[in-house]
């Protein structure tokens, strides 16, 4: 695959060229182009193994990089990979909360860490505690909370030193839906306060939350844009079939000429045609072959549709060398 291209300036909250890291003769991140604009929420969505939390360790200065170069809020990661700590915030997948501490502990022991002075600190957690409402249970054991507040709580101490880019690996994953919606919103809010984030997902539907965003796979950047844009770029018509048996249903359709893609998704099929003929032409099918359909509708196109269509075609242009652009 061809570079993506970069536009000829500094004004990036993060920006990495050739970045690669390789672990004996795995590659786990390859050449890796990107740019995060200052002000931005930008979303890196890929399956496990696709580089997500390598490529997050080696912007926090924690891996060095086998080649290529990156800067985070105009600093090197390469030159000065300490320096950039004071500069960003980064919440791997397993914040180290303090189990024993109260969460007014693990936000003062972390004040610490960082060197906050001490007249800063009231305000500071004062502010935390606003967004993340973890107010009220200043004095419980960072141990006896959910796990949603203890990603709140994570994502507090992170931002104790109040920095301009913020670093997060998966920060939801096994998070229940209601906290996942209220870590979103914390996120926001941050970036109304002029902070840059890079938050890395294997949830698709978050994918939708994000200003830009970088599908990766098997360590390469393979597409990136709005994700309005991506889902553009798939073709034909998406249509949401629930027949009575999804699996047989998939096989029988997947060679079917004129069938621009089907997938399974949850108890039916996503289903693109190029046009209402070939739709016809699938009822008549499964008609023949005994299969009831309970549903056939046009749908709106999901990121999720996007990336079982954009993964695909970014590994053919990268063998033949064409950009994903």
């Amino acid at each position: 695959m061809a570079n993506l291209p970069l536009e000829n300036n500094d004004d990036f909250a993060i920006r990495t060229e050739k970045l690669c890291r390789d672990f004996g003769k795995v590659e786990a991140v390859k050449n890796l182009h990107l740019q995060v604009k200052r002000g931005e929420l930008f979303g890196l969505v890929g399956p496990d193994g696709a580089g997500k939390t390598t490529t997050m360790r080696m912007l926090a200065g924690i891996l060095d990089p086998t080649s290529g170069s990156a800067w985070v809020d105009g600093i090197s990661i390469v030159d000065d990979p300490e320096g950039i700590k004071e500069h960003l915030a980064y919440m791997p997948q397993r914040f180290g909360l303090y189990q024993d501490l109260t969460v007014m502990e693990n936000l003062i022991f972390y004040a610490d860490l960082f060197r906050v002075p001490k007249k800063l600190r009231a305000g500071r957690i004062e502010t935390l505690f606003g967004f993340s409402r973890l107010g009220p249970f200043k004095d419980r054991l960072a141990g006896a909370l959910s796990g949603g507040m203890k990603q709140k709580l994570g994502l507090a101490c992170a931002l104790i030193h109040s920095p301009r880019v913020l670093l997060l690996d998966e920060p939801t994953n096994g998070v229940d839906p209601v906290s996942r919606r209220d870590f979103w919103k914390i996120l926001y809010e941050l970036l109304k306060e002029g902070i840059s984030i890079l938050v890395s997902t294997a949830y698709l539907d978050e994918a939708e939350r994000t200003n830009r965003v970088g599908l990766m796979h098997q360590g390469r950047l393979v597409q990136l844009g709005e994700p309005r844009a991506l889902k553009s770029m798939l073709k034909g018509i998406t249509m949401e079939l629930i027949p009575s048996d999804p699996a047989k249903t998939r096989t029988l359709l997947r060679n079917m000429p004129g069938l621009l893609d089907v997938n399974i998704f949850g108890g039916g099929l996503h289903v693109r045609i190029p046009d209402k003929s070939t739709g016809e032409a699938i009822l008549k099918r499964l008609e023949a072959e005994a299969i009831e359909v309970r549903s056939f509708r046009r749908i709106v196109p999901s990121m999720e549709d996007a990336f079982l269509y954009l993964i695909p075609r970014g590994q053919e242009e990268d063998k033949s060398g064409v950009s994903a652009e």
